[in-house]
């Protein structure tokens, strides 16, 4: 299956970002998975641009780092 590279772009993006600001904030992938409700695994895939995550998991992961969604996604 051939992914759209724009697609690919915001996963990496957001990827990058999160791991970014989660390790600013000192906080491992665990706590961010306890904090935002969501599995540790599914963090994982998304710090590495491999998981397409609802908006909703989105806002929670920017909840749980007290960022807006918008720091998430910009480039």
């Amino acid at each position: 299956m051939v992914l759209d590279p724009a697609m690919q772009d915001w996963r990496a993006v957001l990827g990058r970002n999160v791991r970014k600001i989660r390790q600013q904030r000192r906080m491992t992938q665990e706590k961010l998975a306890f904090e935002s409700e969501i599995d540790l695994t599914y963090i994982g895939g998304i710090e590495r641009g491999k998981r397409n995550p609802s908006l909703l998991v989105m806002a929670r992961i920017a909840e749980a780092l007290s960022v807006p969604l918008t720091k998430l996604l910009s480039d």
